[in-house]
């Protein structure tokens, strides 16, 4: 018999000239013991219906209809009893869990005082309890880590924190809301295996709510796929990975980078309207068609930063080495890639090639010409214009106060200042030809429009200066996995058609996989390995390199 039955549960919006449905007559159960993943893109309904459990759908949204029984008892009947049982009944794991721990209180302080909201018990017994909790999710020295704050922790340290948080007054229910997308792999791992032994060892019934199919794969048992609002298909992982009955589904699942092979491409099912052009990719007639050659375009060269960790300190003695006597090189017309954990020093070996950081020692080498050498500002925007840099979260990096159009020329008239508006006008409807926008998008702003379509916002305005290399450091980790196929298969194609030298940076091991010719790992700001790419995926040489490749979620036999 099912633990939680939810049945035709509908979340509407009341607007003033129409009501949107955020979800539409949804029936969903799920059994004790059992994971159950609640899959879809952004804006189809799986994190609304995780809330609407609750209650906690903001206004003016509201549950026109349905209801949510756990056990034998309807948990909105009232809203007292909603009350109840959220937090002891129904615990919750969001997304960011920097910003669902106070940060003014220690870890200790938050598992006591929720503890004793919702039990019966002594201080004493609550901060035994908590610290048994700490424990058990994996949090080392727990009895000093219990009066630590939330910013003594890290990423994965206070996701463990949350889920303790999650699990303290005995739930049999667990809400896991994107539990592990700001995770490494590793982390990652050890999150998603923290969660299987929870939910076995407590017999928890458990709804995972997600958008990457790796995880589903790894953890769930069965699968419901949103979207818009609707069910569109449920059933067993195993089933609904290999034989997806729904073309939605279909689509989702096919874009998932497979882990097992390299394509020459994403598969894309099913797409939105405003992206059929999507293998008509136009070619720039500002730029020159080149052979690939077989020569370094980049040379990197025992490169160090570090960063010291005490403004006021007067000495080396307390900074912190970023990037560690690390030296490659990446050749002209190739896609390198960048793999590691977080705080392995990626990122900052890209910005210290764009030039926002300078490194602590080292040089880097562009076209035979060391530019961290250069101190002229002439000198130094020639080259600038020729390496330019797309960031993993368009809305941050694109300025809301101006127009598309605005946002692609600036970089455009810094370099050419006499270009007339005519030739700029159509250079700027040729670039955005290019992403797949239509000319119309050069008048609307950055809040116009999606995540992946400002992400082609973001592309247009890097290709503006017609670059050589293109620095991308986590370009589509924030995007869906339909989205992030699209704009993965644009950069093939612009990469192929323009001849663009990629450095590829991210933590997401099957798309380094798809997009790179050449990879290399990074751990605590050194370089473990470089290697071709299905050399290092095939037969890796250095124990971080497999550690991260055995912790990989793995979707092997997927429907292509």
């Amino acid at each position: 018999m099912s633990f939680l039955k939810i049945k035709n549960l509908s979340v509407d919006y009341q607007m003033r000239k129409e009501t949107v449905y955020a979800a539409k007559n949804v029936n969903i159960e799920v059994n004790k013991g059992e994971i159950l993943g609640l899959v879809g893109e952004s804006g189809s309904g799986k994190s609304t219906v995780g809330n609407a459990i609750i209650n906690l759908i903001d206004e003016p949204g509201r549950v026109s209809s349905g209801s949510v029984i756990l056990g034998d008892l309807n948990i909105h009947e009232n809203s007292e009893s909603i009350v109840k049982y959220r937090g002891n009944k129904i615990g919750l794991i969001f997304q960011d869990p920097q910003t669902s721990l106070n940060p003014i209180l220690t870890v200790g302080e938050q598992l006591i005082e929720t503890i004793q909201t919702h039990l019966k018990m002594s201080k004493e017994d609550a901060k035994n309890k908590s610290i048994s909790l700490l424990k058990e999710v994996g949090i080392k020295d727990a009895e000093k880590r219990f009066d630590n704050y939330p910013h003594q922790f890290s990423g994965g340290m206070r996701q463990r924190v949350v889920i303790s948080l999650a699990l303290c007054c005995e739930p049999e229910l667990l809400i896991a809301d994107e539990p592990t997308t700001a995770l490494d792999v590793s982390i990652q791992s050890q999150i998603l295996e923290l969660i299987k032994k929870l939910t076995k060892e407590r017999n928890l019934a458990v709804i995972l709510i997600t958008h990457d199919m790796g995880v589903i794969a790894e953890t769930a048992d069965r699968v419901a796929v949103m979207k818009s609002g609707n069910l569109v298909e449920i059933g067993e992982t195993k089933k609904i990975l290999t034989h997806p009955q729904e073309n939605y589904t279909k689509s989702l699942v096919s874009s998932v980078p497979p882990t097992n092979k390299k394509i020459s491409r994403f598969v894309i099912v099913e797409k939105d309207n405003n992206n059929k052009k999507e293998n008509n990719i136009k070619i720039l007639n500002r730029w020159t068609k080149k052979e690939i050659l077989n020569q370094d375009l980049v040379q990197i060269k025992n490169l160090n930063k570090s960063f010291d960790d005490n403004f006021f300190a007067e000495s080396s003695k307390n900074s912190v080495m970023a990037v560690n006597d690390v030296s490659f090189e990446i050749k002209e017309g190739e896609s390198f890639g960048l793999v590691g954990e977080s705080g392995s020093g990626k990122s900052t070996i890209a910005k210290m090639i764009v030039n926002l950081f300078k490194p602590t020692n080292g040089d880097i080498f562009f076209d035979n010409v060391c530019i961290t050498k250069i101190e002229q500002r002439s000198q130094l925007m020639k080259f600038r214009k020729q390496i330019q840099m797309i960031f993993q979260d368009p809305y941050s990096s694109l300025n809301g106060r101006l127009k598309v159009k605005d946002i692609i020329a600036e970089p455009i008239t810094l370099h050419n200042p006499s270009i007339s508006n005519v030739d700029l006008n159509n250079y700027i409807y040729d670039l955005l030809e290019s992403v797949e926008l239509t000319q119309k998008s050069a008048d609307r702003y950055p809040h116009e429009f999606s995540g992946g379509q400002r992400q082609r916002i973001s592309i247009a305005r890097a290709l503006a200066t017609q670059p050589r290399l293109l620095v991308c450091d986590e370009p589509t980790s924030a995007l869906d996995v339909s989205i992030q196929a699209q704009i993965l298969n644009l950069l093939k194609d612009l990469q192929e058609q323009l001849n663009l030298t990629i450095l590829f940076i991210s933590h997401d091991l099957p798309v380094v996989r798809q997009m790179c010719d050449r990879i290399g790992v990074l751990k605590d700001g050194k370089l473990c390995e470089v290697s071709e790419t299905e050399k290092l995926f095939l037969n890796p040489t250095h124990e971080y390199t497999k550690e991260l490749l055995h912790l990989m979620p793995k979707i092997e036999s997927i429907y292509i």
